[in-house]
């Protein structure tokens, strides 16, 4: 694998691991830049003149948060334009080298490496084999190039000058793509064809822009004092990016257009906050608010929070799911139709036929990938008419890619809070003394502990095998999704309180369940869980000020193979703070680019590639934008 120095925009970096790396990977630190493989610093100031770039680049760190990307004109100094990302790779001879720039706008290949054997798109030439970096002699001088190998074994050598007219091939089919033969005129014939075929899709795009900039929201009123007083109960010190965040929905809110954002933050970054001071503004205008969670456990974790920063307040919340008896559940029915519940959090529950809101201003929708399909087109229906707020760790390839392309709107939580540590992410191999050195280290220091175990089938006899294991004080509950509503409730208020050490449970805690004490979990079998599951089950630690521990266990190392072992290498690879982003983009990589776009667009995704498809897709969008067809 190419290793890289990937810098986005917002992101919390350390200024002392990017000179670092910069050296390891051949580059000389200058008084100024003037050549490629040349950096300087001065203060919070970072110029890189990386390799095979027409221009360097400038970033500025405030407080280590990097605040721009800039490419810049070294002979005087000035600014050009702004980059959302750079990818910054060795110059030094190392086997490969290569660089790529809740430059183009659109990066998601920027964020894949090559490696020999992976399939690429030259856009010149089509779809062919990388087969590594190669040395070529020209005029007495010996360059690097990429071996593209194509149909026939025909070899095309690229310069690394021109990486850029090269991309990693992603698609959505496991089957392998069709190589093309140099020279003829298929490849130009397809890429023709799926760029009059784009256009439909960047017609809907635009058309969904418009639709949203067109209809008319409701337009909230500014902040007053009680926004104030109820922004001042939050129990922490708002980071720079929740600020930013907050400003952008109340814009949204106030401006009188629907809002459609994401918000994307990793787990335990503060997204919550985000969402209960937009939902309270929600309430101030007299308006409903539904916040759709996708596990009991977290509607009534959420409705806990929500009651204690509301107790002062006029507001009433109540917290619909399987956990409230029929009885229960139709009196809160009959409060959201006839207006007087404000605020309701819930389950899928929620979206049933039988639940109609009297006057809905705002649906926040926590994770949405963990809904299905119908419970989505539900919610579309609301999308023009209601303020929408979708909050994410890991974003779905669909929504980031909606969001990157403009048609949502997209905000970042990047900077962890105070005192928060990285997580100590292991694969290791099923390991019972491990198991009882971990979880009874963690009991020591008076800590609790997660076992993840997502069989309810056999889930009493991992209790028992681990009580047979572990010290005999250590106290065991066990929870999960098919228990009365009555006994779960129980058993996660017991381990709230401490009452219970180490939970043995399933995937239940996977999404929200924030308890500061809770900083070892064990995840049993991790080799059958996808690559956001494990990143948002590593959530549920670390959220204390001290150091926490993700033990990822799979029964044999080596029988690991293919989109498994992919899985487990990236989430220990990407185990710094703020790396949903990073995993999002990893799991699209793995995953492939899946039912991203609907059915009419795969045959073109497959025939050029995710990344070229998204090249000429933006193509098109900003032909028809330069046109004005759509004011016509």
């Amino acid at each position: 694998m190419f290793k890289s120095l990937k810098l986005y925009k917002g992101e919390s970096v350390d200024p002392e691991r990017i000179l670092s790396s910069l050296v390891d990977f051949g580059y000389k630190r200058q008084e100024g830049v003037s050549v490629e493989g040349d950096f300087s610093r001065r203060g919070g100031i970072i110029d890189i003149f990386p390799f095979s770039f027409e221009l360097p680049i400038r970033i500025e760190l405030d407080n280590n948060l990097l605040t721009y990307i800039k490419a810049f004109n070294p002979e005087n100094g000035h600014s050009l334009w702004e980059h959302n990302m750079v990818i910054v790779l060795p110059v030094k001879k190392t086997g490969s080298s290569r660089t790529v720039a809740f430059t183009e706008d659109f990066p998601l290949s920027n964020f894949v490496d090559l490696k020999a054997g992976d399939y690429v798109v030259h856009n010149q030439y089509g779809i062919g084999r990388f087969l590594g970096l190669e040395k070529v002699r020209i005029q007495g001088k010996s360059r690097d190039h990429l071996v593209i190998e194509y149909d026939r074994q025909e070899k095309l050598y690229v310069p690394v000058d021109n990486m850029h007219l090269v991309q990693k091939y992603i698609a959505f089919q496991a089957r392998r793509p069709k190589l093309f033969r140099l020279g003829s005129k298929e490849w130009q014939g397809i890429k023709e064809r799926t760029r009059k075929g784009i256009q439909k899709m960047a017609w809907e795009l635009l058309a969904l822009q418009a639709a949203r900039l067109s209809s008319q929201g409701f337009k909230y009123s500014p902040d007053t004092e009680w926004q104030k007083e109820f922004a001042g109960t939050f129990p922490y010190t708002e980071t720079p990016d929740q600020v930013k965040a907050m400003e952008e929905v109340r814009a949204d809110m106030e401006s009188g257009k629907p809002m459609d954002r994401l918000l994307c933050g990793d787990v335990g970054y503060g997204k919550t906050e985000v969402a209960m001071r937009a939902a309270f503004k929600a309430v101030m205008d007299n308006k409903q608010v539904a916040y759709l969670v996708p596990t009991t456990i977290l509607a009534e974790q959420h409705f806990t929070n929500f009651s204690l920063r509301l107790k002062d307040f006029p507001v009433n919340v109540q917290v619909l799911c399987r956990f409230k008896t029929d009885a229960e559940q139709k009196s809160i029915i009959k409060g959201i139709s006839d207006g007087s519940v404000d605020i309701t959090i819930g389950t899928h529950r929620m979206l049933s036929d039988d639940v109609f809101f009297k006057d809905l201003g705002l649906v926040i929708i926590d994770e949405e990938q963990r809904f299905g399909v119908k419970h989505k087109e539900k919610l579309k229906k609301l999308r023009l008419t209601t303020d929408l707020l979708t909050l994410t760790a890991t974003p779905i390839p669909r929504t980031l890619y909606m969001s990157l392309m403009g048609a949502k709107d997209l905000s970042v939580i990047n900077t962890p809070p105070q005192n928060r540590l990285p997580i100590k992410t292991v694969v290791v191999e099923y390991d019972e003394d491990l198991i009882r050195q971990s979880i009874s280290k963690e009991i020591n220091r008076k800590g609790q502990a997660f076992f993840l175990h997502n069989r309810v089938e056999d889930i009493i006899k991992v209790r028992d095998k681990l009580a047979k294991i572990l010290p005999s004080g250590i106290r065991l509950g066990v929870a999960h999704g098919q228990m009365h509503p009555k006994e779960l409730e129980g058993v996660m208020a017991e381990f709230l309180k401490g009452n219970i050490d180490c939970l043995i449970c399933t995937m239940i805690i996977e999404s929200g369940i924030d308890i500061p004490n809770v900083n070892t979990i064990i995840v049993n079998n991790a080799d059958t869980f996808g690559l956001s599951d494990l990143h948002q089950l590593r959530g549920r630690v670390g959220r204390f000020d001290r150091p926490a521990y993700a033990y990822l266990m799979v029964r044999d190392k080596d029988l690991l193979e293919g989109d498994a072992k992919k899985r487990l290498l990236a989430i220990q690879e990407y185990s710094q703070l703020g790396a949903g982003f990073n995993i999002a983009m990893e799991d699209l990589e793995i995953r492939g680019a899946g039912n991203l776009l609907g059915i009419e667009q795969h045959g073109f995704i497959a025939a050029v590639g995710f990344d070229l498809y998204c090249r000429l897709l933006k193509e098109a969008v900003s032909g028809f934008q330069k046109a004005g067809v759509l004011n016509a």
